[in-house]
């Protein structure tokens, strides 16, 4: 898929791991990028495509106001919005709840506001299958995913007054060469190179890890959705691999790629409270998306970096 003509994307939370990969694929398709960062948000995941793409690739700059949002969504003037920005925690404390607030609420509706100020219609949105938990409709898992389902609520306020026309995109876990988030292959990597002991869950929880470049693909198609939606149209999708595994072999299968062995004690650590032992199932993927990588291929490619 290449870049409508003379086409643009704004991109909230290019600083992450799965935004910085976003801007990486629009680039190299030939969009104009526009990336929306706080003051005190690192740009290194950015910093070499700028100088790769100086032309193509503008760093705009959010003080945090809903007038300095609607000044960059203007200038910008971006035909799709890919909205990946936000603070995850699995679980909270009372002192988070206002950045957690601030992060998936706040800006968010800023940009929905920014947006419709503009006249600015398509926007691929970001949630989280810890939205279903337990496979329900609506059961969020944690407070974030809450958070996560009360930004749609907004979005539907918007859909209906100002014509956006959404589709959001439910991830699952995601991983890839580079991630350095302290999530599960991250662990693996750390303690299969020192050797040392790790104590874990009893590892029968199904994991649902999805490969970045999949991962990219389906917010492409989701945006190509978009391009024939009517006006107010809201659609979601769940992005999964399709194959959940227990920790306990994914464990297994990390430490054959890696020729390591790891020393995991399992039941060292009880389950956390609403721990998913079994993902989401009741969810349509986006048309014409399936996965490519299979696990074992996706953590060889992480060694290989």
């Amino acid at each position: 898929m290449t870049a409508p003509q003379g086409r643009s994307a704004l991109v909230t939370g290019a600083s992450g791991f799965i935004g910085a990969a976003l801007v990486r694929r629009l680039l190299a398709q030939g969009w104009q990028v526009h990336v929306v960062l706080r003051p005190d948000s690192s740009r290194a995941p950015l910093e070499g495509l700028a100088a790769e793409q100086p032309a193509r690739l503008t760093i705009h700059e959010h003080d945090g106001g809903t007038a300095s949002l609607i000044a960059i969504v203007k200038a910008a003037a971006p035909h799709v919005v890919f909205h990946l920005a936000s603070l995850f925690l699995a679980q909270h404390t009372a002192e988070q709840v206002e950045p957690l607030v601030r992060s998936n609420v706040l800006f968010s509706t800023q940009l929905a506001e920014a947006m419709a100020a503009n006249g600015v219609t398509l926007l691929v949105n970001t949630g989280t299958s810890w939205q279903h938990h337990e496979n329900a409709d609506y059961n969020p898992v944690c407070l974030y995913a809450a958070l996560k389902q009360a930004f749609e609520a907004v979005l539907r306020y918007y859909a209906e007054t100002a014509g956006l026309r959404v589709v959001t995109l439910k991830l699952f876990d995601t991983y890839g060469p580079g991630d350095q988030r302290p999530k599960l292959l991250h662990l693996l990597k750390r303690h299969a190179q020192s050797g040392a002991p790790l104590a874990m869950s009893p590892g029968e929880q199904l994991i649902d890890l999805v490969y970045i470049d999949d991962v990219i693909d389906a917010f492409l198609l989701a945006y190509a959705q978009l391009e024939t939606a009517p006006a107010g149209s809201m659609k979601s999708y769940g992005v999964s691999s399709g194959a959940p595994l227990p920790l306990r072999q994914i464990a297994a299968i990390y430490a054959q790629a890696s020729g390591r062995a790891l020393n995991i004690e399992w039941g060292g650590r009880p389950y956390r409270p609403r721990e998913v032992m079994v993902p989401w199932t009741a969810f349509d993927s986006v048309p014409g998306w399936q996965p490519k990588v299979a696990l074992a291929d996706g953590i060889k490619r992480c060694l290989a970096e």
